[in-house]
C-alpha cells in the first residue's frame, strides 16, 4: 500500500467516526471542545471499536506515523498528524513521542503546544481578531487573515470590566470562558489605573526548583469547591506601564517580569521552563472526589483567605522584557519601529518587546537586540502578534492583551 493510500484510508476513517461520535451528546459535547483546531490531549475516540488499525506492528506504525510528521509543516495540512493521534490510544501514544516542541519543530500540534515556549530562530506568526460587541478577543494561526474563514484558532479571551479592575478570562475555545471549564487556562489582570497587570496561570509551575505566587481564586467559597479546576491561579508574570500624565514622554513604557522564566533561559545554554502535559487531559470527564477530600479542600481555601504567595525566584534571576526604543521620524513627524512588514497602521498599541540585560549579564548584543515579542495593529479591529523563545503563546496572548485595556495615566 502507498504512502499516499494510508493518509486517504486514515481521512476516511476519521470522518467516519466522526459521524459515529456525532449520534450521541458526548459526541455533540466534544465537537463543541475541539474548535480550537488544535489537537485534544485525549482521544474522544478511545470507546468506538479500534478495529484493525489498532493492530498495526509497532514498527510499521512508528514509520507511518513519523512519515505523515515530517511531511506537515503547516495548517491546514497538519490536520493529519491529528487524526492520527485521534485514531486510537497506541496511535496517540506514538505520535505524541513524534511529535517535537514548538522550540524544536516551530510548529503547534496539541494544547499543551499553547503553554511551551516558542522556537529559537524564527518566530511564530499569529494575529488577533477583536469583537467589540461582545469584549471577545481571538488568537489565531497565521501570517494574516484568510477570506474563506477558515482561520485556525488559537486561544480565546473575554475582558469583564470590574469596579476596582479589568480581567481578561483566556481559553481554549471561544464560546466557553467558565472558570469551571477544563479549556480554562488563566486570566490577565490589571489594577484601577489600568498601569499594572498580572498574568495568571491556572495550571501550577512545572519546574520544581521555580516557585511563583499564588493566588486562591474568588471564584471558591468555603462551602462551594469545584472539583474541576485547581484551587489556585498562579502568578507567572507582571506588566507594568510607566506613568506619563503629560504625555511628554513619547510612547508607552512597559515592563513584563516573567516569575516563571528565568534570565539564564536567554544565555548560552539556557533553558525555559517546558510542560509536556496538562494535569488533566482536555475531554475527560474527572472522577468526584470524596467527601473527606472534599472538606481537606474547602478547609484549605478558607483557612487561606482570598490571597495568600509562596516564595517567588529571587530578584534578579527571573526575566524582564522592556520596549525596544523607538527613533523619531524626522520626516514623518513620529515614533518609528521596524517590524518588517508586519505592521501597517500607526497606534499607540504597537510595541516590540526584549531583554532587559544588565551590562554584567554577558549577553551578545545580537541576543540584546533580538525582538521576542512584538504586536501591531493592521485593520480596524486586526492585529498581528509574532512571539519566540522563551515566551510561550499563552504568555505572549497575555501580555499583547494588557494593550488592550484604556490606560488615562500612560498616553
Amino acid at each position: 500500500m502507498s504512502f499516499k493510500s494510508i493518509v486517504r484510508e486514515l481521512r476516511e476513517m476519521k470522518d467516519g467516526i466522526g459521524n459515529i461520535s456525532r449520534r450521541g451528546v458526548e459526541g455533540r459535547h466534544w465537537r463543541n471542545r475541539t474548535r480550537s483546531h488544535i489537537a485534544p490531549d485525549v482521544a474522544p475516540f478511545d470507546q468506538i471499536e479500534q478495529g484493525q488499525w489498532a493492530n498495526l506492528p509497532p514498527e510499521l506504525l512508528l514509520d507511518i506515523i513519523r512519515r505523515v510528521e515530517e511531511s506537515e509543516t503547516t495548517w491546514p495540512a497538519r490536520t493529519v498528524v491529528v487524526f492520527c493521534a485521534s485514531v486510537c490510544k497506541s496511535w496517540r501514544g506514538v505520535t505524541k513521542e513524534i511529535v517535537r516542541t514548538p522550540e524544536e519543530c516551530g510548529k503547534l500540534t496539541f494544547p499543551i503546544s499553547l503553554k511551551q515556549p516558542g522556537p529559537r530562530e524564527s518566530p511564530i506568526h499569529c494575529f488577533i481578531k477583536r469583537d467589540r460587541d461582545n469584549s471577545v478577543y481571538r488568537l489565531y494561526f497565521g501570517l494574516t487573515p484568510s477570506e474563506d474563514e477558515s482561520d485556525k484558532l488559537l486561544l480565546a479571551a473575554r475582558r469583564i470590566r470590574r469596579a476596582t479592575s479589568t480581567d481578561f478570562v483566556i481559553s481554549l475555545v471561544a464560546d466557553d470562558f467558565s472558570r469551571a471549564s477544563n479549556t480554562y487556562l488563566g486570566k490577565l489582570r490589571s489594577n484601577f489605573l489600568g498601569t499594572k497587570f498580572t498574568i495568571y496561570d491556572s495550571k501550577p509551575p512545572t519546574d520544581a526548583s521555580i516557585q511563583e505566587h499564588c493566588r486562591h481564586s474568588r471564584r471558591f467559597r468555603a462551602k462551594q469547591v469545584s472539583p474541576t479546576v485547581p484551587a489556585c491561579n498562579y502568578s507567572i508574570a507582571t506588566i507594568s506601564y510607566e506613568l506619563n500624565v503629560l504625555r511628554t514622554r513619547g510612547p508607552r513604557r512597559m515592563h513584563c517580569a516573567m516569575h516563571s522564566i528565568p534570565f539564564s533561559s536567554i544565555q548560552e545554554g539556557g533553558t525555559a521552563p517546558t510542560p509536556t502535559s496538562f494535569p488533566q487531559p482536555f475531554g475527560e470527564k474527572p472522577s468526584p472526589p470524596s467527601v473527606s477530600d472534599a472538606k481537606e479542600l474547602a478547609k484549605d481555601v478558607s483557612s487561606a483567605g482570598i490571597s495568600s504567595s509562596t516564595a517567588s525566584m529571587p530578584l534578579g534571576e527571573s526575566l524582564v522584557l522592556k520596549n525596544k526604543a523607538p527613533r523619531w521620524h524626522e520626516q514623518l513627524q513620529c515614533w518609528c519601529l521596524n517590524f518588517k512588514g508586519r505592521v501597517t497602521v500607526a497606534s499607540v498599541k504597537n510595541f516590540q518587546l526584549v531583554a532587559s540585560v544588565d551590562p554584567s549579564h554577558n549577553v551578545p548584543a545580537e541576543e540584546q537586540e533580538k525582538v521576542i515579542l512584538q504586536f501591531g495593529k493592521i485593520g480596524k479591529d486586526i492585529f498581528t502578534m509574532d512571539y519566540r523563545y522563551p515566551l510561550s503563546a499563552f504568555q505572549a496572548f497575555a501580555i499583547c492583551l494588557s494593550s488592550f485595556d484604556t490606560k488615562p495615566a500612560c498616553e
